[in-house]
């Protein structure tokens, strides 16, 4: 049988916004949507509401989380929301640095980070000049490798994943613009 798996890029995010402005790195931490991400996710949460997912996998990145609530958070199949770390975004921006469980936690109590560790970014090397650890090219590649397999291994047969653009284009070989939806047959 096969399974659908819709992945989802997260809607515009503070990082995005200053990016497209003026090209460069705004050192925001795990940036949340801006108004226009928060848009974004309310235009695309009908279509969405569509289908009947059996699951709901996003990652731990805020503005990931905000796009599933958005999307999800009352949908009426009522689908699972799993957290999940492995489909985080390649860590090459200030933005792709994660918040530790114990805050993302607080924030979002409706969800379960347990699963987590307490810091659950890439972080093993030298802290570069803008204060964080660059995740080196053949790690995210077999991460990408190893999330593909987790997805196949799952039970369900309609899975809807809230992410990344750089994941996502290595995963299903496109890059996804805010809010877009890529369809993954596994």
């Amino acid at each position: 049988m096969t399974k659908i798996v819709h992945c989802i890029r997260h809607g515009q995010s503070t990082f995005n916004a200053h990016w497209a402005e003026h090209g460069e790195d705004p050192l925001h931490i795990d940036a949340p949507l801006t108004e226009l991400g928060r848009r974004q996710v309310a235009e695309r949460a009908p279509e969405l509401r569509q289908h009947p997912y059996e699951l709901v996998v996003t990652s731990p990145l805020t503005r990931a989380i905000q796009t599933t609530m958005g999307l999800f958070g009352d949908h009426p199949a009522s689908p699972s929301i799993l957290v999940e770390c492995l489909h985080r975004e390649y860590l090459e921006s200030s933005c792709d640095v994660g918040r530790a469980v114990s805050h993302l936690s607080q924030e979002f109590p409706h969800l379960s980070f347990g699963h987590l560790d307490e810091v659950w970014w890439h972080n093993e090397g030298e802290v570069n000049e803008r204060g964080f650890v660059y995740e080196p090219a053949h790690v995210f590649e077999e991460r990408v490798e190893r999330f593909r397999g987790w997805l196949a291994e799952r039970p369900e047969s309609m899975i809807a994943v809230v992410g990344h653009g750089t994941f996502f284009s290595k995963l299903t070989g496109r890059f996804l613009n805010n809010c877009e939806v890529a369809t993954l047959e596994l």
